[in-house]
């Protein structure tokens, strides 16, 4: 049966216990913004009098029976889902629910090394043991491929007792694997199939989208609702496939998430999934014409390139999201995050973040034509006033690893730290990464290698910001 999508539980009720007028005796200790008014001026005193804590009228994000649960419910029911859940710790704490609770201490999980760091980071939680796939790469974009279904069989083969198979999809640049195929894959061989969804919320509301999660299948999957589906930063959703047990789940999620949901986050979530369940075809309609229209005028500017679904090849491009604006700037002879440096100083232009051969500039419903002009003119202009030699450029997003120990056992094994430069041969204790997009080019427990030394000093020099290590300067690296 399908439920009301017009309902939003947890925005009524806080609405309602406004209207209440109840003299507060609980925490939070600002009291509705009484006792910090810098902070109210600043938020407001709307935002201020609905950041409150748990209570009856309220429910309880922890363990929900009533308006929470009403509205994990409609938010099921919105993305073809058995259950649903309310996660106020990001994308990050979804993904690290979803591995927690498929695999236990070395216990083995499949999934392609260009993860989020979250993944890893859920690996030195859990202590499972992750089996990459290396990804394909693209030699001419410098980004690595989705998961090749070939390649994913001989990996399961040889690791028949794997738990489960992990897949970003659709990855930063819009690039999906075969997520019907590899789910049904996962299946056959009594693997749990998780999908870190993070950027393909859009994916369940306009058929003119790559496949959703859900409905290939997949197990779980977790969706920034917050990035592309108009929720607040933080707030997303983790999905359930019918064969799961929701009630563990919650157990899982309860052992990281906070006692203490943020109403204006779950709030967020519930007004935004109502949104897109009502008008969600028609704004990804708009936002797929935006997208398109940048590509074409960017393309005819000469030698940027924004891809599409051009670079499909039915395996490790099985397709491609449209709305993602992925553009490759080797050819101007600028790195992505030059390009990405030179939008933000000189065109007062803030895109989602560049690389060494791409940028991404995120197109959402809040766009609209005049936005993606002064994008494309800016564009326009660098290539004019910075265009350089390509000789000498690096060309790839990050050089597949050697795995040698388990990231818990890194993490938590003996260290000293060494000068960076001086740790060829050695094992990595810790993460080094650009962020975003938060892929990890080092993690704890692969070898350090001349040619990674050589792209982190290379990624350094052209301006990305790095992030990971203990030190904040990334001068020393922690070994083994």
């Amino acid at each position: 049966m399908k439920l009301d999508q017009n309902k939003m539980p947890i925005y009524e009720a806080l609405n309602k216990f406004k209207k209440e007028r109840i003299v507060p005796f609980d925490v939070p200790g600002h009291k509705r913004g009484k006792g910090n008014l810098e902070l109210t001026e600043f938020l407001g005193e709307k935002c201020m009098s609905v950041d409150v804590n748990s209570m009856k009228p309220l429910d309880n994000l922890c363990h929900p029976v009533s308006v929470i649960r009403e509205a994990e419910e409609l938010a099921a029911d919105a993305f073809g889902a058995a259950h649903s859940f309310f996660m106020v710790g990001g994308t990050t704490s979804a993904v690290q629910s979803m591995v927690l609770a498929a695999c236990k201490e070395g216990e083995k999980i499949i999934m392609p090394r260009n993860v989020h760091r979250s993944a890893i980071n859920a690996l030195i939680l859990s202590g499972a043991i992750p089996i990459y796939v290396n990804p394909e790469l693209d030699k001419r974009l410098g980004i690595s491929l989705g998961m090749s279904l070939s390649e994913l069989e001989k990996v399961i083969k040889e690791n028949p007792d794997a738990k489960a198979v992990l897949l970003n999809n659709p990855t930063y640049y819009g690039i999906c694997s075969n997520l019907k195929a590899i789910t049904d894959l996962a299946h056959r061989y009594g693997m749990l199939m998780l999908v870190d969804e993070a950027h393909g919320t859009h994916f369940y509301f306009d058929k003119g989208l790559p496949m959703s999660a859900m409905e290939a299948g997949a197990d779980m999957a977790s969706v920034s609702m917050h990035k592309s589906g108009g929720s607040l930063t933080q707030s997303s959703f983790l999905l359930l496939g019918e064969k799961v047990n929701a009630d563990y789940v919650r157990q899982v999620i309860n052992l990281t998430q906070t006692t203490s949901g943020s109403y204006l986050l779950m709030s967020s979530l519930d007004i935004s999934r109502k949104n897109l369940a009502l008008n969600g075809e028609a704004i990804f309609a708009k936002v797929r014409k935006l997208a398109q229209y940048a590509r074409d005028e960017i393309n005819q500017i000469g030698d940027y390139y924004a891809y599409s679904r051009e670079l499909n090849n039915g395996d490790s491009v099985f397709d491609f999201d449209v709305t993602k604006l992925s553009i490759n700037t080797l050819d101007v002879g600028l790195a992505g995050i030059e390009v990405y440096d030179l939008l933000r100083d000189e065109y007062d232009i803030q895109i989602e973040f560049g690389d060494i051969g791409n940028i991404l500039a995120y197109i959402s419903v809040g766009d609209r034509e005049r936005e993606i002009e002064r994008l494309v003119s800016a564009l326009s202009e660098i290539r004019r006033r910075f265009k350089k030699e390509r000789a000498g450029m690096l060309e790839h997003e990050y050089i597949n690893p050697k795995v040698i120990e388990t990231p818990r056992e890194a993490f938590y094994g003996d260290k000293e730290s060494v000068p960076i430069m001086e740790t060829a041969g050695r094992v990595c204790r810790e993460f080094v990464m650009c962020y975003p997009p938060g892929i990890p080019i080092l993690a704890p427990g692969e070898r350090i290698t001349k040619e990674i030394l050589e792209y982190i000093q290379y990624a350094k020099t052209k301006g990305c910001f790095m992030t990971g290590p203990e030190d904040i300067n990334i001068e020393y690296l922690n070994v083994l």
